[in-house]
């Protein structure tokens, strides 16, 4: 965990709060944060990770063919690779997009929605984040949502009082705060990503002592993007510009295991959890883990994990209704 914290401690984000939405139920949305969303708060940035706090009610988010999260009031959601996702109080409606429901934003204030069916409110505050520190390698490996209840954790207590205080400027129609925001948004970031971490079992932090690295974290980037592909450690070390030797003994030293042993791995933990969190065909998974056929994905499966695929779904799925 001390290389990953490093890692953390290093990063320095920008950040703001762009939208104030209340929602009646029933509501579905498709949204995903824009560079125009960011352009009031720092030059458009490249790469983004977009956040949401429910201060009231509740809402179900989706990406893609994962299963629905669902999020109560006092609770963030971060998207760490700003993936397009449904919020809803219900998903099963054609979603509209929020750029159809966005009032001009004024001089000092934020951007508004108001939007629904006239039920019970959600209202959330949207945001986002943005480094110039490189940190690719980090959020390769984290999960494409988590969420934070502003309850726990050692920060919660700064993080509840500074957003009722962002809350009560939005509600002046003024946010005079930019820095102290910025600096939430960095807090928020570094305490879901060091929850999260804490929260792996030991033999999925295996990859945690490469970040410190620039060659290993590379490498890890290359792997948790792309594990689909038919890595060989020759690959990965053209890709880091070290020779085969070299890389292998690097990765190995840092990781704790041989880089193909550790895509096998990765494979195998990626593919129990989209059985686990999702919908998606186990043909499909197979496919997404760099397998040709499901049989073959199927017998590995077997062997790291001890059950079929199907077994372990069965077993293990999370419900369907959160």
């Amino acid at each position: 965990m001390d290389a990953a914290l490093d890692v953390l401690r290093m990063i320095r984000f920008t950040g703001g709060i762009f939208l104030d939405a209340e929602f009646s139920a029933p509501w579905c949305v498709v949204a995903q944060v824009t560079p125009e969303d960011c352009r009031p708060f720092t030059p458009v940035p490249e790469g983004i990770l977009a956040y949401h706090y429910v201060s009231a009610g509740q809402l179900l988010l989706q990406v893609g063919q994962d299963l629905p999260v669902a999020v109560s009031a006092g609770h963030i959601v971060l998207l760490s690779r700003n993936d397009p996702h449904l919020l809803g109080s219900e998903l099963g409606g054609p979603p509209v997009s929020v750029d159809n429901l966005l009032q001009p934003m004024h001089e000092g204030g934020l951007a508004r929605i108001i939007h629904g069916g006239g039920g019970e409110t959600t209202r959330l505050l949207c945001g986002f984040l943005h480094s110039e520190t490189p940190c690719n390698a980090l959020i390769g490996v984290l999960p494409s949502v988590m969420t934070l209840n502003v309850a726990e954790g050692a920060a919660r207590a700064w993080i509840e009082s500074s957003f009722r205080f962002a809350a009560a400027e939005l509600t002046a129609g003024t946010v005079r705060s930019p820095t102290l925001l910025a600096r939430l948004a960095e807090l928020l970031f570094i305490e879901a990503a060091q929850l999260y971490l804490t929260r792996l079992p030991p033999e999925q932090r295996t990859w945690v002592g490469g970040l410190r690295d620039p060659f290993v974290s590379r490498a890890l980037t290359q792997l948790h993007g792309f594990p689909e592909r038919h890595w060989t450690t020759q690959d990965l070390a053209r890709q880091v510009g070290l020779s085969r030797s070299a890389f292998a003994e690097h990765f190995t030293e840092l990781v704790g295991v041989p880089p193909m042993r550790y895509l096998a791995r990765l494979r195998m933990q990626t593919a129990a959890r989209r059985l686990r969190e999702t919908l998606a065909p186990i043909s499909l998974i197979a496919l997404e883990a760099g397998y040709e056929s499901e049989a073959a994905f199927s017998k590995a499966f077997k062997r790291a994990l001890g059950t079929p695929p199907a077994t372990w779904r069965r077993r293990h799925r999370a419900p369907e209704e959160p």
